[in-house]
């Protein structure tokens, strides 16, 4: 199982976090979000992969933060259509399509997404496009048929990271966010280092 350490906003708090060589660092361009991120990405390990979190943005855009930061994933949080996804994917950037989850969540939705999205992620619908900070009802991923690697989010600390290891779940990677911060934004480097300690320990 692999681990995505989510809302990345400070420069020197991303190199600190980047030492403890998580897989994934997300980074967000979403101006309405708490941890919108417009500043500057110190040198960090080649093995992190930089994840671009965006809500309905422009193919333009997109394309414009892919050049500028290097990212390696583009995560899509908003209403983004199949066929938009298929656009980006041309630039040969691997794509994260995000669902927001609750009991009722139609599976269907996904067969849409299959030959357009390189990873799916379930996060908990909430009022905003994450970083709600509550979990959903794992279970219904039994219901998941889809060979897509799955990342998974929503309201994810410690204890959470415990339970998720020991469900017979296809999750690939736990994404986490603000149960491992200090302010938005500004992550606890011992909380992560916690979490990158529990998630990579075999039980």
């Amino acid at each position: 199982m692999k681990l995505k350490i989510c809302g990345m906003k400070y420069p020197e708090n991303i190199f600190e976090v980047s030492q403890l060589l998580p897989d994934y660092l997300g980074f967000i361009f979403y101006k309405k979000s708490s941890r919108y991120f417009d500043g500057e990405i110190l040198e960090i390990p080649k093995s992190i992969k930089k994840v671009g979190v965006f809500v309905n943005a422009s193919l333009e855009e997109i394309n414009g933060k892919i050049k500028k930061y290097d990212l390696d994933l583009i995560q899509l949080h908003g209403e983004e259509t199949p066929e938009f996804c298929e656009n980006l994917k041309q630039d040969k950037i691997e794509i994260i399509k995000v669902f927001s989850v609750d009991d009722d969540f139609d599976f269907e939705i996904l067969n849409g997404y299959e030959n357009a999205c390189d990873y799916f992620l379930f996060d908990t619908k909430g009022k905003l496009h994450g970083g709600n900070g509550v979990t959903f009802n794992w279970q219904i991923l039994e219901k998941y048929k889809s060979k897509k690697p799955l990342f998974l989010s929503g309201g994810i600390g410690i204890e959470e990271i415990e339970k998720i290891k020991k469900l017979n779940l296809p999750i690939y990677a736990i994404d986490v966010n603000s149960k491992f911060e200090i302010e938005s934004g500004l992550k606890n480097v011992q909380l992560c280092r916690d979490a990158i300690n529990r998630v990579y320990t075999k039980k």
